[in-house]
């Protein structure tokens, strides 16, 4: 299994599978329809690459392994190591999570058309909100929680319960309420799950400002 992710791994790298390399292979193998592996083996043969052109590319697959990848893999350090898993966990992790967040609060932002600030790191500490909406003299809060297979809703509930008196300290204290909005992955894209939010938010907003 090792060998194989690595052959796999340089193949993908120098893109010796790419269709300029080895052909149409999904194209030609339904033009073909085989019977057999050896009806398709002759098939391809003969009509997309030859065995000799398949096995220069195998020797292309070794030098990159043993001369390439082993004076790439000779350069690394422990501190390498080291470095690349604390970028890894704790950076790109905060990088990936902001991005998220800004994508959400961006969303919410262009749908009520109001500005949408950060929330002062006191508030975050004694009121549980990630950013504000400011009404007049009065402020709306808001949390962004994204929701994945590593975060379920059941979980964030019973954490938004524990956050409740938090939150009610700050509608006593600035006026308005605090909403919670999950964020959730569609396709290559984050979007606020709970959309019947918004409609309340809203509403939070023209209740403030009638005051």
């Amino acid at each position: 299994m090792a060998k194989e992710w690595i052959l796999n791994s340089v193949m993908n790298r120098f893109q010796l599978n790419f269709k300029r390399n080895v052909g149409p292979t999904s194209e030609s193998i339904r033009k073909c329809a085989p019977k057999s592996l050896l009806e398709w083996r002759e098939y391809y043969f003969n009509n997309v690459k030859s065995e000799g052109q398949i096995i220069d590319l195998g020797k292309k697959l070794y030098i990159k392994i043993t001369e390439v990848i082993q004076s790439e893999v000779a350069d690394v350090t422990e501190q390498d190591c080291i470095d690349y898993m604390l970028q890894l966990v704790i950076n790109r992790t905060y990088d990936g999570y902001m991005t998220e967040i800004q994508t959400i609060y961006g969303q919410l932002q262009r749908i009520l058309n109001v500005p949408i600030e950060p929330a002062p790191d006191e508030w975050d500490r004694l009121f549980n909100v990630d950013f504000f909406i400011k009404v007049g003299e009065r402020y709306i809060g808001l949390q962004i929680k994204p929701v994945n297979a590593g975060i379920q809703l059941p979980e964030i509930f019973k954490e938004y319960s524990l956050q409740a008196e938090s939150h009610k300290k700050f509608t006593e204290v600035f006026g308005g309420k605090v909403f919670y909005l999950f964020s959730e992955k569609v396709g290559d894209r984050k979007e606020i799950k709970n959309k019947e939010i918004i409609t309340e938010i809203q509403n939070e907003i023209n209740r403030l400002g009638a005051i």
